[in-house]
């Protein structure tokens, strides 16, 4: 008869196992590498069965629909994350799939630097922990999956502290270039990854050791190189104007200083939320002292110190931008600021393992994306039939409906097609010609497709009959534009034999006008 002991012994002893691997030096690299790609391909695989029920978000096609049109820049944000894109599908099919991975490898190699990163300060059972204390963040997996400019910071954020924090106690010029250029990538992926390079600039100016590094070439490559790297975007900068910083000020602005003060209080409680279960998971493993805790706030050593400065001061900094500028910023923005948490919470000589602590926490670390993804049906289905916004149930149908219009219409390929911000990403990302998107609501956001590009290629316009601005906006182009077709059809997605709620489209198909 099996015991309870006999099913904890097959459960603790492959934990044990795969806990004595992290910790051999001679095995712990490789393991880890296969945790992670096994890490990245299960929650790839829950993206695929969780998300199966709509289709991919509008975010996601927006940056399909940029890197269709390469620039050093763009409206909204700097150009990294269409570049990415166009890389990647250049390889992969346009397909949701291919999209979630994408996501999960850039958070999977985000975790890889951090383990590489935290070998500096943590060894043996707690270097392991730390790893496996980052999988239960979500911004590394739920987050992670919608692939967006600040998904694209997470292994580049974790890049830079890498090289930065390796170029500053070692003076070596290799990881001080790299510094630079990763740096430059994460300007080029988000603006806000100057309260990054701030902080880091921070914990540089606040260590004892600072005269040393600013009197090395050190400092000075890192500046060179990154500012190299930045320099065809700040060139198209100064052509094109500041339209991202536009964006990001129009996008999230405070009503008033006390809103930016709630703002910033309730950025720290979100971001303390999403760090709750590592920090109650680290608390639980060591069951550290108050005199550790005390050197884990702040550490007694100068090498220690300078991690745990470069981890609070860009949140700090970040704080203090969302005051001086009056904008609401989004506990969400930390999602690429943590990691070194790991390091943070049990680098201190005082914090010790407890005994059978790290197999559990690794149990705990692979249940978690087991579980999800045996889940992961059932959360489509729930999400099937309460809906989702902005239409994103259906882009995959609007898509296969506007491409039959289109092609009763002319012979000629998709070039353009009109719609509202959300609809109109979405809808691009499933068409077959690959089209370059028009936003009708705000032109500006899109200037490529320009009255002459129109009337050379044509364009196919859609709108759910609902959004009465979309409507307007597109029969008023239409009007100027001869033998279009219209059509109106009714959209309902199923999943698992189960209808969801129809909506109707307006759709209309321009030819090429000569």
């Amino acid at each position: 008869m099996t015991t309870v002991a006999d099913l904890a012994g097959a459960v603790l002893g492959p934990l044990d196992r795969l806990a004595a691997a992290l910790v051999d030096p001679s095995r712990r690299e490789r393991t880890a590498v296969r945790l992670l790609i096994g890490y990245v391909a299960v929650w790839t695989l829950y993206g695929v069965l969780a998300k199966g029920s709509q289709d991919v978000h509008f975010d996601m096609g927006e940056a399909v629909a940029w890197s269709r049109e390469p620039a050093f820049g763009y409206s909204k944000h700097p150009p990294l994350s269409a570049w990415v894109v166009r890389a990647w599908f250049t390889v992969f099919p346009l397909a949701d799939w291919a999209y979630y991975l994408l996501a999960m490898v850039l958070a999977g190699l985000a975790l890889w630097i951090a383990w590489i990163l935290s070998a500096r300060w943590l060894e043996g059972e707690k270097r392991a922990a730390g790893l496996a204390l980052l999988t239960l963040v979500p911004f590394f997996n739920f987050h992670a999956l919608k692939f967006n400019a600040n998904t694209v910071l997470i292994p580049l954020w974790a890049a830079t502290t890498l090289w930065f924090l390796r170029s500053f106690e070692t003076r070596d010029l290799l990881s001080a270039a790299l510094a630079g250029v990763a740096a430059a990538a994460a300007m080029l992926g988000k603006y806000w990854s100057i309260v990054l390079l701030g902080g880091l600039a921070i914990a540089a100016l606040g260590d004892a050791r600072r005269s040393g590094y600013f009197r090395s070439p050190a400092p000075w490559v890192t500046v060179a190189a990154g500012a190299l790297a930045l320099a065809p975007h700040l060139a198209w900068l100064l052509t094109q104007g500041a339209a991202p910083f536009e964006y990001a000020l129009d996008k999230h602005p405070a009503p008033s200083f006390l809103d930016a003060i709630l703002g910033s209080l309730s950025f720290l409680a979100g971001g303390a939320a999403y760090i709750a279960a590592p920090i109650v998971l680290a608390a639980t493993a060591t069951l550290p002292s108050a005199a550790a805790i005390l050197d884990t706030l702040w550490p007694a050593t100068a090498h220690r110190r300078i991690a745990a400065v470069a981890f609070w001061a860009p949140l700090l900094l970040a704080i203090l931008v969302g005051l001086a500028a009056q904008v609401l910023i989004s506990s969400l923005w930390i999602m690429s600021a943590v990691t070194l948490l790991p390091v943070v919470l049990m680098s201190s000589p005082l914090v010790g393992m407890r005994r059978g602590a790290l197999p559990l926490l690794l149990g705990v670390a692979i249940a978690v994306p087991v579980l999800a993804t045996l889940a992961a049906p059932a959360i489509a289905y729930v999400i099937h039939r309460k809906g989702v916004p902005h239409h994103a149930q259906r882009y995959r149908l609007v898509a296969e409906a506007v491409d039959r219009a289109w092609r009763a219409t002319t012979t000629q390929p998709m070039g353009l097609v009109g719609s509202d911000t959300a609809l109109g990403n979405g809808v691009a990302f499933y068409l077959p010609d690959r089209p370059s998107t028009l936003d009708v609501l705000d032109p500006r956001r899109t200037p490529w497709a320009n009255e002459a590009r129109i009337a050379r290629q044509g364009i196919a316009l859609v709108c759910a009959v609902e959004e009465t601005d979309c409507m307007n906006a597109v029969a008023a182009l239409a009007s100027g534009l001869s033998r279009g077709k219209r059509s109106e059809i009714e959209l309902a997605r199923n999943y698992l034999g189960v209808a969801g709620k129809p909506e109707r489209y307006w759709i209309i198909t321009v030819p090429p006008q000569f």
